[in-house]
């Protein structure tokens, strides 16, 4: 197994029809959240098919692929790194997650963040000290503060919410729209497990928070309810 092995796979199933579609979805003209990024146009099935193909890949020609400008080698990389700490043992698993957060840098698309960080730091950090994660939270850079708090999704599953609305506490009024829906949506994720938390967390904050994150935190309220909470009326 080798990064050749794995770049000739994902170059022979290239789709140039899909890869202009995804220029344009993710972003990537100038001054844009994903300005530069370049696309090969591949299916997500066909990078798991791969990387599954390609699963004992080493860390070394991991981080190869991760910091290839194509996003699917990056996206390849990351599915491989999610499999290898998936069945690795506590040191494997340590060394991934630092792996990770070393290599944040190239983790830099929302797909790329939302296939991985739950998985990875959400994952290691479960039963740890979870200061990593407000660090990442108070950085300047849009990647970390969508890893921080996705990666809290894997707290969620686990019923464990006071992350999760201490970071979209902290990211409340975070000026990107792609921070809003992160935060929102990992807010429905917390309402779905205790909707009574999620409402005492909502009450004082949801008439200044941005009109995207409350609309994605309330998507699962009955109408009458997103209706009162849109109005301003709860």
């Amino acid at each position: 197994m080798s990064y050749t092995k794995v770049a000739s796979a994902l170059k022979t199933t290239t789709n140039p029809l899909r890869a202009t579609h995804a220029q344009r979805f993710f972003r990537t003209g100038k001054g844009e959240y994903g300005e530069g990024d370049v696309f090969l146009g591949q299916s997500v099935p066909t990078l798991h098919k791969i990387a599954k193909q390609y699963r004992d890949l080493s860390l070394q020609d991991i981080e190869t692929l991760l910091k290839s400008k194509f996003h699917e080698f990056r996206l390849t990389a990351l599915f491989i790194l999610v499999s290898q700490f998936e069945r690795g043992d506590e040191k494997a698993r340590k060394n991934i997650y630092r792996f990770y957060l070393a290599h944040t840098a190239h983790i830099n698309n929302w797909d790329l963040v939302d296939s991985s960080a739950h998985k990875i730091v959400g994952a290691w950090l479960l039963d740890k000290d979870t200061t990593p994660l407000y660090t990442l939270a108070r950085s300047k850079d849009l990647w970390k503060k969508r890893i921080a708090i996705v990666a809290t999704w894997w707290f969620i599953r686990s019923g464990r919410l006071k992350d999760t609305f201490a970071i979209s506490d902290i990211l409340l009024h975070d000026t990107h729209d792609l921070i809003h829906k992160a935060v929102g949506w990992m807010l429905r994720e917390a309402g779905k497990k205790d909707v009574v938390q999620l409402e005492s967390f909502l009450a004082p904050r949801y008439k200044t928070m941005p009109r995207t994150m409350l609309r994605y935190a309330i998507e699962k309220f009955p109408e009458r309810a997103r209706k009162m909470y849109l109005k301003g009326l709860v």
